[in-house]
């Protein structure tokens, strides 16, 4: 509930919340079309890039386990004026980078401002609509973290190719919209009626409210294979582009990754005509053409098929993701919904960063193709698994 003093700021509403969620967001992929840059400068192998990436994902479990629910103790506002604050540090990082170090620190910096984000920005979006705005909310702040997710590799791939600077110019560009956002965030109102300061930081236990565990296994599950596939194209999909299709333009490579976060945007459009109940198992199914389409994209080097692959799986990862987000959101308690979302988050990161430092370490011994292959193959049976699972129980509120 919002408290009296801030109303007043009631005007900006969820539309500006989502906006400062996805800057931030935006922030913690701008690196993606740049890897290959950074492997020349430095010398580092094809399985450090997808270290360097899962350390971002390392710090998002990390925060999301240590604070995933002080936002629901301390208030919205802090947390996400913190999240900025380590977006602005990772970003310069980056501006400063001197080598491995700075960029493993950027990553941890940009993952522990992604954990922060997930909860806090997601719950302050769906707290900030009025009544009857609640399904709008809803997909602002799915689509503001996806397509956040999608614009980073977008802009940093169209300043490095076109722009001065290529390492640097992205960054500055970000910490002037750390700033816009900062800004907004100062004007929003206040969406916990009674915050207060946290009595001790330990590890959050993951112990849902009961309104919530009836939706959130298949809910989270879902999420994690959706997420497998993001990982797969922000780490290794550039690579491939690069070394193995011979597209050494930037800007391609960051469009490429941006078209799986368009797909997943399109498909969280879908999600409310189609209803939860569907949308889980449907997304799964859309998820698994979209990973059999890339990894023949892998198998006879096409770049189409490998676009088509990722708008088709961004779409299946997007309604599942949207429908479980929602699911579990509805679900929790107001007074623990930032904690619950943080728990479904955690999942998804853990699809988001195992599997592809898999993939990092396969490529050591089947190369790019064969290591893309085997894990699309992996990504497949566990979808169909959670597919043919939320068919047969799907989520309810009550179970």
């Amino acid at each position: 509930m919002i408290s009296d003093r801030t109303s007043g700021r009631r005007r900006l509403g969820y539309p500006v919340a989502a906006g400062v969620f996805a800057i931030g967001m935006a922030g913690t992929t701008l690196p993606t079309p740049l890897y290959g840059l950074y492997r020349e400068q430095l010398g580092f192998s094809e399985l450090m890039v997808t270290v360097v990436f899962a350390v971002y994902a390392l710090g998002v479990i990390t925060v999301l386990l240590l604070a995933g629910n002080f936002s629901d103790e301390v208030g919205r506002r802090p947390v996400l004026f913190c999240a900025l604050g380590l977006s602005a540090s990772s970003a310069l990082c980056f501006v400063f980078e001197g080598g491995l170090p700075m960029l493993l620190l950027g990553r941890v910096l940009s993952g522990f401002a992604a954990g922060l984000f997930s909860g806090a920005a997601t719950a302050a979006v769906l707290e900030l609509a009025k009544p009857g705005q609640e399904a709008q909310a809803g997909f602002a702040a799915t689509a503001a973290n996806m397509g956040g997710l999608g614009c980073g590799p977008l802009l940093s791939g169209l300043l490095a190719q076109y722009a001065p600077w290529p390492l640097t110019l992205p960054f500055l560009v970000h910490l002037a919209l750390v700033g816009v956002a900062a800004v907004a965030t100062w004007r929003l109102p206040e969406t916990v009626e009674h915050p207060h300061r946290p009595r001790n930081l330990q590890p959050q236990r993951l112990r849902l409210p009961p309104e919530v565990r009836g939706v959130f296994t298949p809910s989270a599950v879902a999420a994690f294979a959706g997420f497998s596939l993001l990982g797969l194209f922000t780490a290794v999909a550039p690579s491939f582009v690069g070394q193995t299709l011979g597209v050494h333009n930037l800007a391609i490579a960051g469009l490429i990754v941006f078209t799986v976060f368009l797909g997943s945007t399109a498909g969280q459009s879908l999600t409310e005509r189609i209803g939860v109940r569907r949308a889980l198992p449907g997304g799964c199914l859309v998820l698994v053409v979209g990973l059999l389409l890339v990894a023949t994209s892998l198998a006879v080097s096409s770049l189409p098929v490998l676009v088509i692959g990722a708008v088709c799986g961004g779409i299946g990862q997007g309604l599942a993701f949207r429908a479980g987000l929602t699911a579990v959101g509805h679900a929790a308690p107001p007074e623990r919904r930032g904690g619950t979302i943080s728990a479904f988050f955690l999942v998804a990161y853990l699809g988001i960063s195992l599997p592809v430092v898999g993939v990092g370490a396969l490529t050591l011994v089947l190369g790019l193709r064969g290591a893309g292959l085997t894990f699309s193959a992996c990504v497949i049976v566990l979808a169909v698994t959670v597919g043919l699972y939320v068919l047969r129980r799907p989520p309810t509120a009550d179970a």
